[in-house]
Parts: structure tokens; sequence; C-alpha cells
């Protein structure tokens, strides 16, 4: 980002300039096709997910199936959708693992189609590669399968997948995927929605005609250039194991302290950062503030939602009731996390539980 920063070249201009800009885009277009398995002509860059969703979601669906647990990014744009175009939002259950069973998504597109509402061809499912608050992993191939037989386009979003798995567009069976820059060390500000050829498209942001007609504004060149470098760091499996061994391990630590931790999609598969936890009797608040002046950064919810510290929807959708959707932490592991961070976790966890531990009188 630094060597690019001082280029004055707008990669829309054909002078040397602007042909060194193009030359970044393109490297950069390039490392992020090969993270997620797609062709370099499938990508195109855009602001963040949020932006991708909300431009393949505004297409004009008579129909959006989304899952319960869904990014607000989604939900939202489909709510904002209902308003503009008078589409029917469906939300689709999940279950008490956190995962989408491919057999209610086909019922749900069957339910719709028997009730003669418009052809199959202008539906869309969305459904999470992963979820942002549990790590949980959805089994997206299985789901495309059953929505493709029925002549349904499908989103997915990749945010949090993309670099902590290994991702196969092209094999995966989505339409449209989302991917965020700032969720695998790069900057933000930049994302990537990735299209399959032959899929509908109308952009959000015409003008200019950049990024082939589909994103105009002239392209934030280092931001992408920075995009394009932590996709090819992100390519690093040995890396995933490590931070995999890592959140066992503060998992480890943190019931050896408290033996009443629960963790949240434990049994099943989830991402290798994404740690999930409820402590019986506290409050999700209680404990992100605790963290926080001990120096540790710890999230309850969304991360993107404000600010707050709010209950967790997702956990409420997987069926858990207040006492733990009011108790539940994320801790999340970055690719710069270290055995010296887990410990220091660790021990702000023993002071804090050793201040708020209730005393006993052992006279």
């Amino acid at each position: 980002m630094l060597r690019v920063i001082d280029s004055s070249g707008n990669p829309s201009s054909i002078h040397a300039e602007g042909r060194a800009a193009r030359a970044v885009i393109d490297k950069a277009r390039a490392d992020v096709a090969a993270l997620v398995g797609a062709d370099t002509g499938e990508v195109v860059f855009v602001s963040g997910a949020t932006e991708a969703a909300a431009t393949v979601i505004g297409h004009g669906w008579s129909r959006v199936f989304h899952a319960r647990s869904e990014h607000p990014c989604v939900a939202a744009s489909a709510a904002a959708s209902a308003v503009r175009t008078g589409c029917r939002v469906v939300s689709l259950d999940i279950d008490a693992s956190g995962r989408i069973d491919p057999a209610v998504v086909a019922s749900a597109v069957e339910r719709d189609a028997a009730a003669g509402c418009a052809v199959t061809g202008e539906k869309l499912v969305a459904v999470q590669f992963a979820n942002n608050e549990t790590g949980v992993v959805q089994p997206i191939a299985e789901i495309a399968r059953e929505v493709k037989a029925r002549g349904c386009w499908m989103m997915t979003d990749a945010v949090q997948a993309a670099g902590r798995l290994a991702i196969d567009f092209r094999a995966c069976g989505a339409d449209y995927l989302l991917v965020s820059s700032h969720k695998i060390g790069g900057p933000k500000g930049v994302g990537a929605l990735v299209v399959r050829k032959g899929a509908p498209y109308l952009p959000l942001i015409s003008g200019g005609g950049q990024e082939g007609g589909r994103r105009s504004g002239t392209e934030p060149v280092e931001l992408i250039a920075g995009f394009g470098a932590a996709a090819v760091a992100a390519r690093n499996e040995a890396r995933r194991a490590e931070i995999a061994a890592l959140r066992d391990d503060l998992e480890a630590r943190l019931t050896a302290i408290t033996p009443e931790w629960r963790f949240i999609g434990r049994g099943g598969e989830r991402l290798v950062n994404t740690s999930l936890a409820w402590l019986p009797g506290a409050r999700s608040e209680t404990l992100v503030i605790a963290f926080d002046l001990a120096g540790i950064a710890v999230s309850s919810g969304a991360a993107c939602a404000s600010g707050k510290v709010k209950r967790s929807t997702v956990l409420q959708a997987m069926g858990y009731g207040e006492d733990v959707a009011d108790a539940a932490i994320r801790f999340s592991l970055g690719w710069s996390t270290t055995a010296d961070d887990i410990a220091a976790c660790a021990q702000a966890w023993a002071d804090i539980a050793g201040r708020t531990a209730p005393r006993r009188n052992v006279a």
C-alpha cells in the first residue's frame, strides 16, 4: 500500500501512470480470485460486503429467502428491498447447532412455488458460508444443489470464511459470494463481490463504467493493493492450523479457571478463529467491559452493531433463551494472534474471576 499510495495514476487512464495503476488492480484481482477459487473476471471490487449484499439483493427479486442467522447487512438489505420493490422476504429457520438443513431451504422454496408465487428464476436464496458470531460452518454446496434444482439463484456471505476455510467458488454452487478485506488483515473500506458468469446483475452504482461496468467510481488503488496482499497471506493452511490450536488452548485455559464456561458450536464444524462462549449468571455487557479494562478486546453480537453491546439474535434463532443470549461473548483470533496473547487473555480472566467470585466464609 505504501508503494502504491504515492502513485498519481488513474487506472482508467491509458498513459503510463494509469497503466501502472491498472496493473496493481489486475494483480490484486487475480490474488483475491485465487483465495476463493474464482476466475479473475468474476471478481468485482466494491467498498465492502455491505455494498456487495445491497447490490445483489437490490437486483429486483420477487422473493428473497435468507437464514435467520444472517449478518445484519443481508437481513437489512432484504428488508429495504421489500419496502422499495415489494419483494417478499422469507426467513429460514436454523437448528440448535446453528446450521440450516438443506431440506428446510428446499421446502420453503417449494411452498412458495405451490402458492403460485412468481417464477422461480426471480428468487434469491442467501445463506452465510460461516456465521460471524458462532463460527458455525454451513453446508453450502448441499444447499446450493437444492436451490439450483428449484431454479433459484444463491448468494453466500463468505466474509468470515475467507482465509479461514478453503473456498472454491466454482465448486460450492453459489452464484454470488461476498468478501471483505479487513477480515483477512487487509485495509478497511474495500471488498469483493464475486459473480458467477451468467448470473443476473444490476449495478448498484453507475457512472464511469469502472469494474467492467459493474461498479462505477474511481478505484481506490492503494486499498485494493492491500486487499490483494492480504489475500496472498491468507492462503496459508499451516497458519490456519496454528490459529485453531490457539483457539482450543484458550478454551481449555478458560475452562480450567472457571469450569462453568460453555462454548457454542463446539461439537460441529466451525471456524478456526472463533469462540462464542457464555457463562451462566453473567451478563455479556459486564464481561465485555471487564475484559476491555484488562486490555482484552472481546465482543457481543455482531461487531458492526454501531458499538452497542446487545443481545445475540443468532443465539435466539438457535433456540437459546435470554439467559444465554444475554451472557454470550465472542473471542476472535486474528492473523497476528500469538500464544502470548492467549496466555494474557486467560490471565485477564483469572484476575476478573478472582475479583467477581462470591466471597465465602471459611472461618
